[in-house]
């Protein structure tokens, strides 16, 4: 399948990413802005500010329980935005001497764990991480020297994980044991040689569909790395990817374009033949909400 489609809503993002199908609304950030938007339900509508940090905004994940509270990988760290406005920080694990850092892409996997990766921001080599929060809020980072990090993405039994390494060009499949979130040793699922691959999410059927920065295009690869489907953009940069149902959302962005093209930063959306399920919430334990206000910020640890 190749499809051009045109953007609808009027918004043109500096670096669209994180664009999740909530099971109720389609949220998405405007990462380099701190800006949590979502998408009203008619396609010509402008987009809607829900949220605003001070900070870089990588993603976000609803809380289960807790209507209009989010988990967000945000600044050096991880957060929750309250339906208030307020803004509580479990840790700041990038907070440290060495390379300016900030958090990047980020999600809940089935079990209810949220996984976020971080950078630098000159994307110097091997100086990112991998990050778990598990449902006590402790952060634990899982992965480092990674360059860029993308995804997470996990299959609907959570026993398989997805990760890009964007400027790498790799996405490795990690095994998981979903009831410890240990990661066992991963293999390569897909290398890329003309893009970057980026935001990534699966279908009902386990397939992989990749946002590939900088080739204008997203492909969708089956479950043994096979590519199947390419939608092809009149934008370079496509950053983030979801499925509604069975219509797959598409954020791009302008971030590094001089100029940037008429469709460059927009909201695209296209009809597919499998349709993919709601992203996961995070779940955290019965005390973490309730003793939010009174948490002090914890560095993250490493796995024992």
């Amino acid at each position: 399948m190749t499809a051009e489609p045109l953007p609808t809503r009027p918004d043109r993002l500096e670096l669209g990413e994180g664009i999740r199908w909530t099971g109720t609304e389609v949220v998405l950030v405007d990462l380099l802005a701190g800006r949590l938007l979502t998408a009203p339900d008619d396609p010509t509508a402008p987009l809607h500010t829900i949220a605003r940090l001070p900070a870089p905004l990588g993603a976000v994940a609803p809380v289960a329980g807790h209507p209009g509270t989010w988990i967000a990988a945000a600044g050096t760290g991880i957060c929750l935005l309250h339906p208030d406005g307020t803004t509580r920080w479990t840790a700041r694990p990038e907070d440290r001497p060495g390379p300016r850092m900030r958090m990047n892409d980020a999600v809940a996997d089935p079990t209810g764990r949220f996984w976020a990766g971080s950078m630098a921001y000159d994307a110097r080599e091997g100086a990112g991480s991998l990050y778990r929060v598990d449902h006590d809020g402790t952060v634990v980072r899982v992965l480092d020297g990674l360059t860029v990090p993308n995804g997470p993405v996990f299959t609907p039994d959570g026993r398989s994980m997805y990760l890009a390494d964007s400027a790498r060009g790799v996405i490795r499949r990690h095994p998981v044991d979903p009831p410890t979130g240990r990661l066992g040793t991963p293999e390569v699922f897909v290398t890329v040689d003309d893009g970057s691959p980026d935001g990534m999410t699966i279908d009902a059927e386990g397939a992989l569909w990749v946002a590939v920065w900088g080739s204008g295009t997203v492909r969708r690869h089956l479950p043994d790395g096979t590519l199947d489907r390419v939608v092809r953009l009149p934008a370079s940069r496509p950053a983030g990817v979801c499925l509604e149902g069975d219509v797959l959302h598409i954020t791009t962005a302008r971030l590094g374009l001089n100029p940037p093209g008429r469709y460059d930063g927009a909201l695209f959306s296209v009809p597919v033949e499998v349709p993919g399920n709601p992203a996961a919430p995070f779940r955290p334990s019965s005390t973490l909400i309730s003793d939010d206000a009174t948490r002090a910020e914890a560095p993250a640890r490493r796995p024992a």
